[in-house]
């Protein structure tokens, strides 16, 4: 991280930010407890489907601009990208029939608590991007590195407003939203936008 990256305004003190994290390790390690027989049904699925791995792991860069292994169900075909890093969008060809149903639903997000439970994401937070895809972001808006003094999100008001960021002009649209969080952010406004992304996945709302 540069100086300047350094400096950001963040929302929250450092009190604030230890009792986010406290919130985010014990909402995880429940999470993963409740959800348990949801992953093993998805797990069973899975491995009728396809003789493929049920889990998917992706190098994302995250706090400190350092890289970590985001962990979701596989929802693609083995060879999703053997052309190169491509971008998710609505109606992707490259899904399987039970990847649609959990991309649908947000269930291939579940494994992502094991990431906000070792510190990698938070509950709320920026979608962690690519390496590859920063690069092309950081052409038009260096200030991208400047989410690096915080966790990136399992959600957050971009993902939940902005959809699939399948165009470069979303890319900077959702920046925006996401250093607008940053300077803004407060436990009231982690709290306001988990409970409108559960309202919105058990009301079937696609985002």
């Amino acid at each position: 991280m540069t100086k300047e990256t350094d400096n950001i305004k963040d929302g929250m003190n450092i009190l604030q930010r230890g009792i986010k994290r406290t919130f985010d390790i014990v909402g995880a390690l429940l999470g993963l407890i409740c959800a348990s027989p949801v992953i093993l049904i998805i797990y069973i699925l899975q491995k009728r489907e396809s003789r493929g791995p049920v889990l998917f792991h992706q190098e994302r860069i995250g706090k400190g601009g350092k890289p970590f292994n985001i962990v979701k169900f596989r929802t693609m075909k083995i060879n999703a990208e053997e052309d190169g890093p491509q971008l998710a969008c609505q109606g992707d060809n490259r899904l399987t029939c039970i990847g649609k149903f959990l991309r649908a639903h947000h269930l291939d997000e579940l494994p992502q608590l094991w990431n906000v439970l070792v510190g990698d994401m938070s509950f709320v937070g920026y979608r962690p991007e690519r390496e590859f895809f920063i690069k092309q972001i950081m052409e038009h808006r260096p200030d991208y590195e400047q989410l690096y003094i915080s966790r990136p999100g399992v959600t957050s008001d971009a993902t939940l407003h902005n959809g699939y960021t399948d165009t470069m002009d979303k890319m900077i649209i959702r920046l925006d939203m996401d250093l607008n969080y940053l300077r803004h952010r407060s436990l009231l406004l982690d709290a306001k936008i988990i409970i409108e992304t559960l309202s919105s996945i058990l009301g079937g709302k696609k985002f």
